[in-house]
């Protein structure tokens, strides 16, 4: 069931949902997640089944304020509360030692814990109200699709890609960042980004004094959103540069293949593709759009999506990452 507003009554059934050990779906600022209540292993493991992912998969906890991470977390460093003051509430998931008793279903049998503070109204407001009620208040909630594919940016999403799965679905309206959050490692000494997003390096450094290290070694924790394939579309999709583009539209039309793009310079004079999206050419404005868009491209009824190479920048690179991943997992069933 989906709630057309986020009134009083459809708090009070979300938090009484969680408290039974049921799904609930709802917004954040980055993408909607499913949340269950963290600290109840039979509740979180529906979350495993309602997406198809596998167990061995840690989820991030979505808290009420940076005042619960001691709950959860032990030993958590002064560079962590540091990043706390700074970026929450906001899309930024930080990886700590977890507490003994932080279920394994959770933290994907890891010893470490990934913790957020959400900057949305509608989901800060449903973390207080569930705290409020008792219990370790903690929401587990990994984005609310199905395994690997597209991550929901609205209401609407969620619905088609969970349906019946989950009982119900806040909405709180599209989603402000439209990328997942920056994911950074304060457990293993000094910070490194497992996964980038809207807070980049240079964000980072500002509290750091110093660029972090971008995880590339084997052994960091496992994370979410870290395989090669996943944000994935259900049709076929390439990245190619801005000029070889006309040519492989042209190239696709030859074949009697119908081409959607996904650009962010001007369109072609000539050969239009069967569907073209522009996006905004900077990266904020592209990330908040691009799983739309994505999203979109799989009921344009084209055979292909060509998606134009980003430039290549730091500033670009979370949505970079997206789409390298998006495009290994495309187009598989």
């Amino acid at each position: 069931m989906k709630a057309n507003d986020s009134g009083r009554s459809d708090f009070t059934r979300a938090v009484d949902l969680l408290r039974a050990g049921e799904l609930v779906a709802f917004p954040t600022e980055t993408v909607y997640g499913l949340g269950a209540d963290a600290s109840n292993p039979a509740a979180v493991a529906k979350i495993f089944a309602a997406k198809g992912r596998p167990a061995d998969h840690p989820l991030i906890v979505h808290l009420a304020g940076h005042d619960a991470v001691e709950h959860w977390a032990e030993d958590v460093p002064a560079v962590a509360w540091e990043l706390m003051e700074t970026f929450w509430p906001g899309p930024l998931t930080l990886i700590l030692k977890k507490q003994a008793w932080v279920p394994s279903t959770v933290t994907g049998g890891q010893d470490t814990v990934g913790l957020r503070v959400p900057g949305h109204p509608v989901a800060l407001e449903l973390l207080r109200r569930f705290a409020a009620s008792g219990g370790h208040g903690g929401v587990a909630a990994p984005s609310a699709n199905r395994f690997g594919r597209i991550s929901p940016t609205t209401a609407a999403h969620v619905q088609e890609e969970l349906g019946e799965r989950v009982p119900l679905i806040l909405d709180g309206g599209a989603c402000a960042v439209g990328i997942e959050s920056t994911i950074v490692d304060c457990s293993r000494g000094d910070p490194v980004v497992l996964r980038p997003g809207h807070i980049s390096p240079l964000h980072l450094e500002a509290v750091l004094g110093r660029l972090p290290d971008i995880a590339t070694a084997v052994g960091a924790p496992r994370v979410s959103g870290s395989l090669a394939a996943h944000y994935a579309p259900l049709t076929p999709m390439r990245i190619v540069t801005g000029p070889r583009l006309l040519d492989f539209i042209n190239a696709q039309r030859h074949k009697g293949d119908r081409c959607g793009v996904i650009g962010h310079s001007q369109p072609p004079q000539a050969g239009m593709p069967h569907v073209w999206r522009m996006l905004p050419a900077d990266p904020v404005g592209y990330a908040h759009e691009l799983y739309a868009a994505l999203r979109d491209m799989d009921h344009a009824g084209v055979d292909l999506i060509a998606v134009e190479a980003l430039p290549e920048s730091p500033l670009w690179a979370a949505v970079s990452d997206r789409l390298r991943r998006a495009a290994a997992g495309a187009g598989q069933p």
